[in-house]
């Protein structure tokens, strides 16, 4: 009977035959690391390609979800800002779909048959505010009818208080009004038109109650900013204007709008090259239109204590959401009239050379004796305070740019890459 013996055996000499095993132990682990690697080599590019989709999904879905965040603060910018939403605890008692951190200066009605029909219905989607003077009473209706009939929203601010007047005008009931005594259009615009209250309305016009729409049409003016792409605008005004005071404003006949003006006289001198305002990248302070995203950092530039808004129209660029020679401009084709009409201070009357002419001496001597027995002029001292707060302003502006070291000006930058353009071109 044969027995077989396994590894390691003994021979007929007393000694195992290891040797030979290592050796061939060692040739099979060789072989089984040549494999293990071909194999690991043949693995690399699949592996390659593998990692190299995924990070494609990566980077698309990052840069998916970047341009969600940025339409949705172009879109509703209001909701991006922290400062002005509570803190989540002192909501905790609510349940979420309950909450509506927004509102809007619609008028609602108490009662009505189809009550449940009009509710969550908002039409009006751009707002017209206004500060107003039952002297100017004829000319703000005709203004407020213009707008009511391109459905707009209106809220008048009474500065003078007589709100009783405008009860016989039949849109009257239909309009928000405010009253503070002797406050300028900046103070209210600051109280009442906060961005959370005005995120509905897609444009807010913030005008001046002297201001004559004869050739103005806010529809026919709107299809314009919207196609042009203008987050802020103003209407060109008539060359036959009370008061006129920069050149960019002023309607060029032969254009639908207009974004910069060439001026080589006087100490403003403006060319292709000139990137800021008044020369581009301006509207005046009379009868600014502001895109939702626009006002929302327009508000925030509105100081609380400086009334006057002294020095803020050359600051409104900033507030272009973007390039300022691109996205601010005047319309031409429609366009008003600035009459120049002194309200806060003053007698609310319209100025006019030849009624100065018709005064009698007498009349003239008696206005001149009472002005100097009275040593207070309403109107100088108005203009004293709107110099001194233009000075404040421009002071707080460089304080906050030289403070703030993560701001960078966007302008200067601009200017530079233009130049550099240009001086390749040639």
């Amino acid at each position: 009977m044969l027995l077989q013996l396994p590894f390691p055996y003994v021979t007929c000499r007393g000694k195992t035959n290891t040797g030979t095993v290592n050796s061939t132990d060692k040739r099979r682990n060789a072989s089984s690391e040549v494999g293990n690697l071909r194999f690991k080599m043949r693995q690399l590019p699949f592996m390659g390609v593998i990692f190299t989709v995924m990070l494609y999904i990566v980077y698309r879905t990052t840069n998916y979800q970047y341009f969600e965040t940025e339409m949705e603060t172009k879109l509703h910018p209001f909701e991006t800002v922290e400062d002005n939403k509570f803190p989540s605890w002192n909501l905790r008692d609510l349940p979420h779909g309950i909450m509506q951190p927004l509102s809007d200066l619609e008028l609602k009605p108490q009662w009505s048959k189809n009550s449940q029909s009009k509710i969550n219905v908002t039409t009006n989607k751009n707002l017209l505010a206004m500060p107003v003077g039952i002297k100017q009473k004829e000319n703000v209706d005709a203004v407020v009818r213009k707008f009511r009939a391109a459905n707009f929203t209106i809220i008048l601010f009474h500065y003078d208080g007589k709100v009783d007047g405008w009860w016989d005008l039949d849109w009257c009931g239909k309009a928000t009004h405010i009253v503070a005594h002797n406050q300028t259009k900046w103070w209210f615009a600051k109280r009442f038109l906060h961005p959370d209250i005005v995120s509905i309305y897609d444009y807010i016009f913030l005008w001046d109650e002297d201001l004559g729409v004869e050739h103005f049409n806010p529809r026919r003016y709107l299809e314009i900013v919207k196609s042009e792409g203008l987050e802020i605008s103003q209407p060109a005004l008539d060359p036959n204007s009370t008061e006129i005071h920069h050149r960019i404003t002023i309607r060029a006949r032969m254009k639908k709008f207009h974004r910069r003006v060439y001026e080589r006289r006087g100490k403003t001198k403006c060319s292709n090259i000139s990137e800021g305002p008044p020369c581009s990248g301006f509207v005046e302070g009379m009868a600014p239109v502001f895109s939702r995203a626009a006002w929302f950092c327009a508000w925030h530039l509105i100081q609380n204590d400086l009334v006057h808004g002294w020095g803020m129209d050359m600051k409104l660029g900033y507030c272009a959401q973007g390039d300022r020679t691109k996205n601010v401009g005047v319309i031409d084709s429609e366009y008003i009239v600035h009459k120049g009409i002194q309200t806060l201070g003053g007698t609310g009357e319209l100025p006019s050379t030849k009624s100065k002419m018709m005064l009698s001496p007498a009349y003239v001597q008696r206005r001149r004796a009472s002005s100097q027995a009275s040593s207070f002029d309403p109107r100088a001292e108005i203009r004293r305070q709107s110099t001194w707060e233009l000075k404040v302003f421009k002071e707080r502006w460089n304080q906050a740019v030289e403070q703030d070291k993560h701001w960078i000006d966007p302008f200067p930058r601009q200017l530079r890459r233009r130049n550099k353009r240009e001086s390749k071109g040639f």
